[in-house]
């Protein structure tokens, strides 16, 4: 176990900064299942620009990967253009 108060803290912030970074990766996850089975293009149009722009927030905040999030966006993207 930790004997250090800053070791402590070190412990409470990776958990609740795990916690938080896993509902995230969550929802993203959920969302673009949610876009993947929508037969409506200019709903899926809709949907794609907030998913597109919470993808590259956690792109950008290391949540996932810049590389996923980018390609989870493109084969949207692709996916709505076939619809």
């Amino acid at each position: 176990m930790a004997n250090h108060k800053s070791s402590l803290k070190r412990i409470r912030q990776s958990e609740a900064r795990k916690l938080e970074n896993r509902y995230w990766a969550k929802t993203a996850r959920n969302a673009v299942r949610r876009i993947r089975k929508m037969t409506d293009k200019a709903e899926a149009q809709a949907a794609y620009n907030k998913v597109s722009a919470l993808l590259q927030r956690l792109g950008r905040k290391n949540i996932i990967s810049k590389n996923k999030a980018a390609n989870l966006c493109s084969s949207l993207a692709k996916h709505i253009n076939k619809i």
